[in-house]
């Protein structure tokens, strides 16, 4: 997996102030009933015990293992104004299936 962060992502991310003891993490915002939807947002959090850490120019990344699952082999972290921390491509799933077996 390889995670590259735009020239828009970096600049944002040097000027947060980043408290000590937490990480920018990937974390995967998972939502549906019958269909499902995956995106994913770039947050600044305590890191998670079994995270991955992932390393961009010194910055370490957190990802936990379910989002690490669902990411794509490269993902892009970029940044607007606009829309803040954007994180590669989400997947949804509109498929719902049901079968019926019962005789009348």
């Amino acid at each position: 997996m390889l995670i590259t962060l735009t020239e828009s992502a970096l600049k944002k991310l040097e000027l947060l102030d980043i408290k000590e003891g937490k990480l920018p993490r990937i974390d995967a915002d998972v939502r549906g009933g019958c269909g499902i939807s995956v995106s994913f947002r770039f947050i600044i959090d305590d890191p998670r015990k079994n995270d991955y850490m992932v390393k961009y120019n010194g910055i370490k990344i957190g990802i936990d293992r379910f989002t690490f699952r669902n990411l794509g082999d490269v993902t892009e972290i970029d940044y607007t104004e606009e829309n803040g921390f954007i994180v590669g491509d989400h997947f949804s799933s509109g498929a719902c299936a049901i079968e019926f077996n019962h005789k009348f």
